[in-house]
């Protein structure tokens, strides 16, 4: 137990070492920072879900998000389900700027998460299927379905543990550490968060090409 005691100290202090060495290599460079297209020019049409209210961001909120660009939409489909799409651009993180966890925001706003966990989605213009948190929460007799992810370039994270490993890889590598928080919320009643999962993922099915497009590559 001693020794392995041992070897997983030795582990952590070489990745505090390497990371250390990380922040100095790039502490002096100049950081790259994409510049995107204002994220309120995203298509107000998506497959058959049409722009059906654009919710402006309040400046308390802002000065709290520290975002360099924020979408808030709802989104509907003619038989009447209805999706809202928050979107959370930030263009550097190195200043210790960095997106808000809906985990932690969402209980902080009076929301209960009552069940959590992560899924893999086959979506349209992807190889791979991408990992997406889902949670169901209630507020009173509110409740919805929320799918969020984190994206940069085109690598879709779940894990904030694992979103902060690559904003030191990519400091590295690129030179970058911009990311975009992606959330979609489905409201539901009585039992129907069954369908409202579906209504959810079928949103985030027909959105992700349109935003990746929309998002620094």
């Amino acid at each position: 137990m001693s020794f392995l005691k041992n070897r997983v100290l030795l582990l952590l202090t070489a990745f505090l070492l390497v990371q250390t060495a990380a922040y100095y290599a790039i502490a002096n460079r100049t950081e790259m920072k994409p510049v995107i297209r204002p994220l309120t020019s995203f298509a107000n049409s998506v497959d058959d879900w049409s722009m059906v209210q654009e919710i402006p961001m309040e400046k308390e909120t802002q000065d709290v998000l520290k975002a360099d660009d924020t979408l808030t939409r709802i989104y509907a489909k003619p038989d009447g389900a209805n999706a809202s799409l928050f979107v959370a651009f930030f263009r550097s993180q190195r200043s210790g700027v960095a997106p808000h966890s809906p985990k932690n925001c969402l209980p902080g706003n009076g929301w209960v998460v009552f069940r959590d966990g992560k899924k893999m989605l086959d979506v349209p213009g992807r190889a791979n299927p991408m990992e997406v948190n889902i949670y169901t929460i209630q507020k009173g007799d509110s409740k919805s379905v929320v799918i969020y992810w984190y994206q940069s370039r085109d690598r879709i994270v779940a894990s904030e543990y694992k979103a902060k490993f690559f904003v030191v890889a990519d400091a590295i590598r690129y030179n970058r550490t911009d990311t975009s928080l992606v959330r979609v919320m489905v409201p539901y009643s009585g039992e129907g968060e069954a369908a409202a999962t579906r209504t959810a993922e079928d949103f985030v099915r027909k959105l992700y090409t349109p935003l990746a497009g929309s998002l620094p590559s």
